[in-house]
C-alpha cells in the first residue's frame, strides 16, 4: 500500500481564505500566503488551493495570489479555479504549480483532460468531482455546487480517468464543513470504480475520519480543511495518529 497523504485545503473567496459549510455559508480563516505558510511548516504533504469564485465569475485564475502562495510553499502544490484553457494551465505552471485541478471544465470541455494529460503527464491533472445525494443517488454537480451535471458521481469519475486524469478529488457538498465524517458509502463507490488514486474531502471533524476515509473508504488520500482550523489538531497530530492505526503514513 501506498504511504497516504494528508492534504490541507484552502478555499480563497474575495482575496481571504474561508471556510465553507454545503459550499455555503463562507467563514474568513485569513490571509493566504500565510496560511500557506504555517501548513508549509506543519509538514503537509501537498497543499490544493482553490478559488471559488473564479468559475462563478467566469474569471480567470488570480495569478498574482496564486504566484504569490507558490514562494511560500515547500510542498507540491495544486491549484484550481477559473481554469479553463491550456493557457491558463501553463501559465499556472509557469508560477509554481505542481499539479492542477479542474471541475466545471472537465464536464465542459473534457478535451482539456486529454490536452493537459498529454502535455504534462496524467499525475499533473486532477479532476474535482463535487458529489451530492440527489433521490439517494451521488451526482455530480459544477460551478461550485451549484449547477447538477447528468453524471453520477461514478460515472464522471469513470469518464475522466479515460481521459487521461491522474488523482480525482472527491468533495461531498452534503458533508462539507459538518465536521460529521466523511460520506464512506459515496468514497467506497467511486474509489472501487476507478484505478486512480481518490482524495476524500468533506466532513472531517476528528482524527479516526482520517483512518476510516482510508481503511473503510479506501481513499489513498485525505483532504480537510476545518479540523486544522477550529479543532486544534495538526497535520503532525494527524499523522501520529493515523500511524497509530496502521497505516503507513509520508514522513519527512
Amino acid at each position: 500500500m501506498l504511504k497516504i497523504r494528508i492534504i490541507p485545503c484552502l478555499l480563497f473567496k474575495n482575496r481571504t481564505i474561508v471556510k465553507s459549510i454545503k459550499f455555503d455559508n463562507f467563514r474568513m480563516i485569513g490571509d493566504p500566503t500565510t496560511c500557506a505558510r504555517v501548513f508549509n511548516e506543519r509538514n503537509a504533504d501537498e497543499l490544493i488551493f482553490l478559488d471559488i469564485m473564479a468559475t462563478r465569475e467566469n474569471k480567470e485564475p488570480n495569478f498574482e495570489v496564486i504566484e504569490a502562495i507558490a514562494k511560500e510553499c515547500f510542498m507540491p502544490l495544486t491549484i484550481g479555479g477559473g481554469i479553463q484553457n491550456i493557457e491558463h494551465v501553463d501559465k499556472l505552471f509557469r508560477i509554481g504549480a505542481d499539479k492542477i485541478v479542474i471541475n466545471s471544465a472537465a464536464v465542459r470541455n473534457p478535451e482539456l483532460i486529454k490536452e493537459i494529460s498529454n502535455k504534462y503527464g496524467s499525475q499533473a491533472i486532477v479532476v474535482s468531482i463535487d458529489a451530492k445525494s440527489v433521490n439517494g443517488v451521488y451526482k455530480a454537480f459544477i460551478s461550485g455546487g451549484r449547477e447538477e451535471t447528468p453524471f453520477k458521481a461514478v460515472e464522471l469519475a469513470k469518464i475522466v480517468e479515460s481521459l487521461g486524469a491522474g488523482e480525482i478529488l472527491l468533495n461531498s457538498i452534503d458533508r462539507d464543513g459538518m465536521m460529521k465524517g466523511y460520506d464512506l458509502n459515496l468514497i467506497k463507490e467511486v474509489s472501487s470504480a476507478v484505478n486512480i488514486p481518490v482524495i476524500s474531502a468533506g466532513g472531517c471533524g476528528v482524527l479516526q475520519d482520517f483512518v476510516d476515509a482510508v481503511k473503510i473508504g479506501k481513499a489513498d488520500a485525505v483532504c480537510a480543511a476545518s479540523i486544522f482550523y477550529f479543532v486544534g489538531e495538526s497535520i503532525i497530530t494527524a499523522k501520529d495518529y493515523m500511524s497509530s492505526k496502521g497505516l503507513k503514513m509520508r514522513t519527512i
